[in-house]
C-alpha cells in the first residue's frame, strides 16, 4: 500500500492535494479518461475536508488536467510533457490576444471546414443550421449571439470526424469568439445588428460550401470569415493606439 501523503500545514492543504493528484496524472497512475476517486475517498486517503478536496479539484480543472461531468464524476483529461494545452482568460484580455487566437483559429478551422465538407452528415448540417437560426434570432433581438456563433464553429469541428479538432475547439471555448471578451466598436444597436448580419452571411457561405461537399470552397469561406474578423480586431487595436497617442 502507498504511504499516505503528508499534508500538514493548513494553508497548503489544497496545494498539496493538487500536487499529489497532479503527480499521479503525470506518472500515468491516473490515465487520460480515468475517473478520479470520489470526494469521500479522497478525503479519507489524504485526511482533508470536503472543502479542501473541492478547492483542489477546482485548481486541477483550471490547469486543464481534469473535467467534472455533473452527476457522473471528475475525469482525467491527460497531460503531455509541457502540460495540457489551454488558453486562460487572461490570455484573451486584450485586442492583441484576441488577434493571436484568431490566427490560431485560421490555421486550424480552414482545414476543419474542408474536412467537414467531405465527411459531414445530415445531422451535422441540421445542427449547423439551428446554430445559424439562433444566431440570427439573437442578433435581431440585440444580443451578441456568442453562444450560437461558437456552436456553429464547434459543430464544424465535430463534422470532421477527427476528435482532435473538436477537442481543440472545446478547449478554446466560447471566449475564442472575439465578442465574448471585447465589445465591438459599434455606434448604436442598428449598426450592431448590421454587423452581426454580415458575420452570419459569412457563416452562411461556409455552411453552403460544406452542404455542397465542396472542400475548397469551404476552406476559402472559412479563411475569409476568420481573416475578416482578424482584420476588424486589428483595426480596432490601431484605433485604440491612435487614441492613446492623441
Amino acid at each position: 500500500m502507498n504511504a499516505r501523503p503528508s499534508l500538514r500545514r493548513p494553508r497548503s492543504l489544497a496545494h498539496g492535494l493538487v500536487e499529489s493528484l497532479g503527480e499521479r496524472i503525470r506518472t500515468g497512475q491516473l490515465a487520460q479518461g480515468d475517473k478520479l476517486p470520489t470526494e469521500a475517498a479522497i478525503m479519507a486517503e489524504f485526511t482533508v475536508s470536503r472543502t479542501v478536496v473541492r478547492e483542489a479539484i477546482s485548481k486541477l480543472q483550471a490547469a486543464g488536467l481534469v473535467e467534472t461531468r455533473h452527476g457522473i464524476g471528475t475525469f482525467v483529461l491527460g497531460m503531455g510533457e509541457g502540460g495540457a494545452f489551454r488558453i486562460s482568460a487572461d490570455q484573451m484580455a486584450t485586442l492583441h490576444d484576441v488577434v493571436a487566437v484568431l490566427e490560431l483559429r485560421i490555421g486550424v478551422e480552414t482545414e476543419a471546414a474542408a474536412l467537414a465538407a467531405q465527411r459531414r452528415t445530415e445531422r451535422h448540417l441540421e445542427v449547423m443550421r439551428e446554430a445559424l437560426e439562433a444566431f440570427s434570432a439573437a442578433a435581431e433581438a440585440g444580443r451578441d449571439a456568442v453562444g450560437a456563433d461558437f456552436q456553429f464553429h464547434l459543430e464544424i469541428a465535430r463534422a470532421t470526424g477527427n476528435p482532435h479538432f473538436e477537442q481543440l475547439m472545446s478547449t478554446l471555448g466560447a471566449p475564442s469568439i472575439p465578442r465574448a471578451r471585447l465589445a465591438t466598436e459599434q455606434p448604436d444597436a442598428a449598426a450592431q445588428r448590421e454587423y452581426l448580419r454580415r458575420v452570419n452571411a459569412e457563416h452562411e457561405s461556409i455552411l453552403n460550401a460544406i452542404a455542397g461537399q465542396d472542400s475548397e470552397a469551404a476552406r476559402a469561406a472559412m479563411r475569409t470569415h476568420l481573416a475578416n474578423s482578424r482584420e476588424r480586431r486589428r483595426r480596432a487595436a490601431q484605433a485604440l493606439r491612435e487614441q492613446g497617442g492623441a
